[in-house]
């Protein structure tokens, strides 16, 4: 009910006729003020409408968790219209917009799923809503999925990427990283006092911490980011770091198994040895094998196999 409903059965009198107002202190009449504008206890909304906000605020959320934070009708005719209008208007960055502001809610969601990860939660919120972005850009509406299905994994590969760029690539306890931003805020104040980088033993003397803490927060710097294989190794005309490393030998590996194996084949008994030595160093066939040891090609078979399977199982327990 708006104010001009309530003065009307406030005061049931016609509106063109103006009574005399009453006298003395109790029937003093309050100013009048225009229709629409709101009384003074309306200032502030009702406990009643704090609670409508509230459960709706509350279903918001419980849609959100289902990755549908909207009516999906009408998110899928506005996609609709979106696709009709040209590149570059007016009409369809403003649609754009709209599309992007409706579905806020998921990447809000999305977001508070990686929190406590050692980044700023509105830094990722922000990098989420790219993710959203490049989903209503790419959206086709005529592959028949919703909209929020299609743009979950996109925002959170979004996310993803930004902890493998920006954030730390060896996790470190949490007061190691607090140490090293306050390192590089002390770093940058006594630079500034002195005009020259600070020792080891001013930041100590600045931070209220021994020399070895500050020594151990320099080093865990070292974990926040990785170096790319792909990157020049000085400038942009030097050579990758792949490219300055070495190639597989592949013969190097026989050679370490070669040098496994000969401690294992001591062990095995006489006979065992034998046909381990004429199969795989005499070239021999299991026939032949078998004539020289004086047992049958089967029993020869049988040996092979289990005294193979006893090796590869040591081998493997080495490892």
């Amino acid at each position: 009910m708006d104010a001009a409903e309530q003065a009307e059965q406030a005061d049931p009198m016609d509106q063109h006729e103006h009574p005399a107002p009453p006298q003395g202190e109790e029937g003093r009449q309050a100013p009048q003020r225009p229709a629409g504008a709101p009384a003074a206890n309306e200032a502030a909304p009702s406990q009643e409408a704090a609670s409508q906000e509230a459960e709706e605020a509350a279903e918001l959320l419980e849609t959100v968790d289902q990755h549908d934070p909207h009516d999906r009708s009408g998110a899928r005719a506005l996609f609709v219209e979106l696709n009709k209008l040209p590149d570059g208007s007016p009409e369809r960055a403003e649609l754009r917009n709209q599309l992007v502001r409706m579905h806020l809610p998921l990447v809000e969601h999305l977001a508070r799923r990686f929190r406590n990860r050692g980044e700023p939660l509105d830094d990722l919120t922000q990098v989420a809503t790219i993710g959203l972005i490049k989903s209503v850009d790419r959206f086709d509406v005529d592959r028949g999925v919703e909209f929020s299905t299609y743009a979950t994994p996109t925002v959170v590969g979004e996310i993803k990427r930004h902890f493998r760029d920006k954030g730390w690539a060896v996790r470190v306890p949490r007061r190691l990283q607090e140490l090293r931003l306050a390192l590089t805020t002390a770093t940058g104040e006594l630079s500034q006092r002195h005009g020259r980088a600070p020792t080891v033993h001013e930041l100590a003397e600045h931070l209220k911490i021994s020399e070895e803490e500050v020594l151990e927060g320099l080093e865990s710097a070292n974990a926040y980011s990785t170096l790319s294989l792909d990157v020049p190794d000085t400038d942009d005309e030097s050579p990758a770091v792949a490219d300055t490393l070495g190639s597989e030998d592949e013969a190097l590996e026989g050679v370490e198994y070669r040098e496994s194996l000969k401690p294992l084949l001591e062990q095995l008994p006489p006979r065992e040895k034998t046909i381990l030595l004429l199969r795989f160093f005499g070239n021999m066939t299991q026939s032949q094998i078998a004539q020289e040891v004086g047992i049958s090609q089967m029993h020869v078979s049988r040996l092979l196999a289990r005294t193979l399977a006893q090796l590869r199982d040591k081998l493997l327990i080495e490892e």
